[in-house]
């Protein structure tokens, strides 16, 4: 297994990820590819927007976001991890905290000394170190928790 960065990938690379990601079970996940795909996530979720892709060779196994901006409208809460999938073969081996551990480490290169989760998700980002801080309003309008990690 090998984290990479979307934007260091080439554009047949890209391509073939992206493609799996617009395959996925999950609304947001396509959602997620078509914003990749049109080269627009920086000005979806703010600058230096990144999509880390967790891939098996050609295989994409999983993947999330650690932007500037996700659903929750805060000035003051920032970076987040979103989007984090793992596709439905991959489960049970915790390719996603994988993932998270290293857009932690990417955040604390940024100088960042928290981050941020919101999810409605009960216990999984608990696992990697998150705190439930409090319930908040999505931009698309339902309640979802918000989680902090201290990095």
């Amino acid at each position: 297994m090998e984290i990479k960065l979307y934007s260091n990938l080439s554009s047949v690379e890209k391509e073939g990820y992206i493609r799996q990601m617009g395959n996925c079970d999950w609304d947001a996940g396509r959602y997620l590819a078509d914003i990749a795909r049109d080269e627009q996530l920086e000005n979806a979720f703010g600058t230096g927007a990144r999509l880390l892709l967790l891939t098996d060779g050609e295989e994409l196994a999983a993947y999330c976001t650690l932007v500037e901006f996700d659903e929750i409208e805060s000035d003051d809460m920032h970076p987040w991890i979103g989007f984090v999938y793992t596709f439905p073969v991959h489960r049970g081996h915790r390719y996603s905290g994988l993932l998270i551990e290293h857009a932690v480490s990417l955040a604390k290169e940024d100088g960042a000394e928290k981050i941020y989760v919101s999810s409605e998700e009960k216990g999984l980002y608990e696992k990697y170190g998150f705190t439930f801080i409090k319930t908040m309003r999505s931009i698309h309008d339902y309640d979802t928790g918000v989680f902090v990690r201290e990095i």
